[in-house]
C-alpha cells in the first residue's frame, strides 16, 4: 500500500488531467505552423513528461529495498522484570574505554552515544553490523542518561514522549529497537497545563489529547474561536504530513535533491515546505485577535527552544501533532532507554564505552575516513573502521574532530554557514522530602509564562544584564519524573523529584567555561542561586505545597554544564538553532547524513530535527543512507503487519 503522500500526489495528478479543458488542446495545423499556442502547449506537455518521469523515479527510489532491513522480523521479546539494581545497571551503561575491550574488525564506529548515535548502532546491529560507540561522558545515553544525588535520580532530557499508540511506527520502532523491553507509562490527560500570568491575574489552560478532544477543550476554554481553532488545527495537520519531503530531501540522490528545491517542487509538493517560512507569530495572529488563544496555540515552543516570531510554522506543527494521541514516559526513568539498547549492539559484536573521548577524525591522503583517534589520559589511541558516523553535532564535527584543511573545504563551509548554535539551556533538579500524594504532584507537566506575549519576554530576557534577567526568568517548564514513573514509589519510598527547565545566555556563563565542574568559584554559584530563587519562587506559586521545608537538594545545570557533559559547544540542548533558516528546502537538501568527506557521515538532531523522536527520525535517515534503503517505510510495514496479526488474532 503506497502511504499517504504518494496517494495524495498521484490523486492531485488525475485530477489535473481530469480538469484539463479540451478547448486547450492544439490542432495540428497550430502545431505545424508553429504557432505561438502551439509552442507554450508543446512545452507544457514536455514539462508534464519530465514531471511524470520524475515522480515514477521517486516512488522507484523511495520504494527501493537494496540493503538489509532492521525492521524485517519482529524481535520482541516477553517483557523482564525491570531491573533496580544499579550495580547490575552500572554493568551495562558505565562500561569505560580500555584497548582491550574494543571489538576486532569493526564495521562502524559512532561518535557520541545520544539516542541519535545509540538507537543508529542498535539498527546498524540488528542486520550483523560490528559497531563500536564511544562516549565521552562516564555513562552512556546522551540526554537520555539519569544521575543520583543524595538519594535522587534525576533525568537530564527525557520528560515526555508523544506518538506512542501501540502499533503506531514510532512505537514499533522503539519497541524493535530494545527487543519489546522498554516500556511506557501514559501521562494524565490533561497533559500539560499552560499558565499565564502573575499571581493576582493567573489563568490557566489545560491541553488534553485526542485529536478531537484536544480542539473541542479549546473551543470550551474560549467561546467563539471555533473558526480559529479549526484552522489552526487544519494547518498544522496538514504541515506535519508534509515531512515526509524533509526526509525524502536526505536520503535521495543530491542531483534529484537540487532540483527538487531549485525547481520549486520541493515547496509545492510539500504543504511543510511551502509553510516553512512563515513564522508561527504570523501564523497565529492571523488566526485570532485573543492573546491568550495565541499563546495557547504557540506555548510548547520551549520543545524546541526558539520563540514564535523566530520559528517556523512547520517545525511547530510537528510538535503539536505528536503529542494529539497522548504523552508518555518511559517505565523505570529514562536510563532504561540505552540499559535496553546497548545489549543489542554487543549481541552483535559491537561495544559501547564510555570515558571515551574522540579528539579527532583520522583520515587518509584521499581524504577518505578511516578511523578515530581517542583520548586515554595524556596519549592517543586510534581505532579503525571503513565507516565513521558522527552524533557529536554539527559543529563539534566539523570545528573540532576534522583536520584544519578539511575544515576550510568550500562545501564544508557551506554547510557551517548554514546553521548556528541553538540557546543555552538551564536546568534546575529538585529533590523533595514526601510522596506525590503529600506534595500534590500528578503525572502532567506545567509550562508557566510571566505573560502572554512570549516573544517581547523572551526578547528582554535574553537582551538584559544576566543578574537581572536571573531576576526575572519568564518561562519556566515544571515537572516531576517521580510521579511519572509507577516504579518510583518501590524504587525511592518518602521521596520525589522536581525537574524545571528554561533557557539562559552562554554568554552569561562563559567565563567559567574552562574552570573545572565542582570549582567555578563564587561568583558563578551565585549567579546559579539566584537562578534558583527565582525559579523556586514560582514552583511554589504554583504548586503550594512545595514548601522550602521540604527541599533535600537543590542544584542547577547551566550552559556550561552542558557544554562539559554532553559536549553542547554553548550549552545548547536542541543541537543546531530551529529557527525559520533551518527548515528551507535547500538547508535540508544539504545538512544531509553523507558529509562532503568520503566514509564519514551524521546522524542525530542535527541531521533532522531535535528532541528524541526528532534524534531517532536522524537515525533512521542516516541508517537509510547507509543500508540503501527505506528505513522509515520499513518501520512503517512492520507496524502494519504486526497490527494485521493481533487484528487477526483478536
Amino acid at each position: 500500500m503506497l502511504p499517504d503522500w504518494a496517494v495524495n500526489l498521484a490523486q492531485s495528478g488525475n485530477t489535473a488531467q481530469q480538469n484539463q479543458s479540451p478547448d486547450l488542446a492544439p490542432s495540428t495545423t497550430e502545431i505545424e505552423q508553429g504557432s505561438p499556442c502551439a509552442r507554450t502547449s508543446i512545452m507544457w506537455i514536455a514539462i508534464a513528461l519530465i514531471c511524470l518521469a520524475l515522480v515514477i523515479f521517486l516512488l522507484k527510489y523511495v520504494f527501493s529495498t537494496t540493503g538489509p532491513n532492521p525492521f524485517d522480523v519482529d524481535t520482541r521479546e516477553p517483557v523482564r522484570p525491570i531491573v533496580f539494581d544499579k550495580k547490575e545497571k552500572k554493568k551495562v551503561l558505565k562500561q569505560g574505554f580500555l584497548t582491550s575491550k574494543v571489538p576486532a574488525n569493526l564495521d562502524v564506529i559512532i561518535v557520541g552515544s545520544g539516542i541519535g548515535g545509540l538507537g543508529l548502532g542498535v539498527l546498524l546491529a540488528k542486520v550483523g553490523k560490528k559497531v563500536l560507540v564511544l562516549e565521552q561522558h562516564d555513562r552512556a545515553g546522551g540526554c537520555c542518561h539519569t544521575f543520583t544525588e543524595k538519594g535522587f535520580e534525576f533525568d537530564v532530557g527525557i520528560h515526555y514522549i508523544g506518538d506512542l499508540l501501540e502499533h503506531k511506527p514510532f512505537r514499533c520502532m522503539l519497541d524493535q529497537m530494545t527487543n519489546g523491553q522498554l516500556q511506557w507509562v501514559p501521562l494524565d490527560n490533561p497533559f500539560d497545563q499552560v499558565v499565564l500570568g502573575p499571581p493576582e491575574n493567573r489563568r490557566v489552560y489545560p491541553i488534553y489529547s485526542g485529536k478531537d478532544r484536544f480542539p473541542d477543550e479549546l473551543k470550551r476554554l474560549f467561546p467563539g474561536e471555533d473558526q480559529a481553532i479549526d484552522e489552526y488545527m487544519r494547518l498544522v495537520k496538514k504541515a506535519g504530513r508534509g515531512i515526509w519531503m524533509l526526509a525524502f530531501l536526505k536520503i535521495c540522490p543530491l542531483p534529484v535533491a537540487k532540483f527538487l528545491v531549485y525547481t520549486g517542487l520541493a515547496n509545492r509538493l510539500s504543504f511543510f515546505f511551502k509553510m516553512s517560512s512563515r513564522s508561527l507569530t504570523e501564523v497565529v495572529n492571523e488566526l485570532t485577535e485573543n492573546k491568550d488563544l495565541r499563546a495557547v496555540f504557540a506555548y510548547i515552543f520551549g520543545t524546541y527552544g526558539n520563540i514564535p516570531k523566530d520559528t517556523s510554522f512547520s517545525m511547530h506543527s510537528l510538535l503539536v501533532r505528536h503529542y494529539w494521541n497522548g504523552a508518555w514516559y518511559p517505565k523505570g526513568g529514562a536510563s532504561e532507554i540505552a540499559y535496553h539498547m546497548i545489549p543489542i549492539i554487543e549481541k552483535a559484536g559491537g561495544a559501547v564505552l564510555v570515558r571515551a573521548p574522540v579528539n579527532r577524525i583520522l583520515f587518509n591522503k584521499a581524504n577518505e575516513a578511516f578511523g578515530v583517534s581517542v583520548m586515554k589520559g595524556q596519549e592517543e589511541v586510534h581505532i579503525h573502521a571503513p565507516m565513521i558516523i558522527s552524533n557529536a553535532g554539527i559543529f563539534n564535527t566539523y570545528q573540532k574532530l576534522l583536520p584544519k584543511e578539511l575544515q576550510a573545504m568550500p562545501a564544508i563551509q557551506e554547510q557551517l554557514g548554514m546553521m548556528k548554535n541553538g540557546e543555552g539551556g538551564l536546568s534546575i533538579f529538585l529533590g523533595l522530602n514526601g510522596t506525590k500524594e503529600e506534595l500534590g504532584l500528578d503525572a502532567q507537566n506545567y509550562w508557566v509564562f510571566a505573560e502572554n506575549n512570549y516573544d517581547e519576554l523572551v526578547e528582554a530576557y535574553s537582551k538584559g544584564e544576566r543578574e537581572e534577567s536571573a531576576r526575572k526568568i519568564p518561562l519556566l517548564f515544571l515537572a516531576s519524573p517521580s510521579a511519572k514513573d509507577p516504579t518510583w514509589e518501590e524504587r525511592s519510598p518518602g521521596k520525589s523529584t522536581l525537574s524545571l527547565v528554561s533557557f539562559a545566555k552562554y554568554e552569561w556563563f562563559e567565563e567559567w567555561v574552562d574552570d573545572k565542574v565542582a570549582n567555578r568559584g563564587p561568583d558563578y554559584k551565585d549567579l546559579k542561586q539566584t537562578f534558583i530563587d527565582t525559579a523556586l519562587d514560582v514552583v511554589m506559586d504554583v504548586m503550594p505545597k512545595i514548601t522550602r521545608d521540604k527541599i533535600a537538594f537543590v542544584d542547577a545545570g547551566t550552559p556550561v554544564t552542558n557544554n562539559h557533559y554532553i559536549g553542547a559547544p554553548r550549552g545548547e540542548i536542541y543541537g543546531a538553532d530551529h529557527g525559520i533558516e533551518r527548515f528551507s528546502a535547500k538547508l535540508n537538501a544539504t545538512i544531509r547524513p553523507q558529509t562532503p568527506l568520503k566514509n564519514l557521515y551524521l546522524t542525530g538532531q542535527d541531521v533532522f530535527v531535535c528532541g528524541f523522536a526528532g534524534a531517532l527520525a536522524g537515525a533512521l535517515t542516516c541508517g537509510s543512507v547507509v543500508l540503501g534503503r527505506n528505513l522509515h517505510l520499513d518501520a512503517i510495514g512492520l507496524a502494519k503487519k504486526i497490527k494485521l496479526i493481533k487484528v487477526k488474532d483478536d
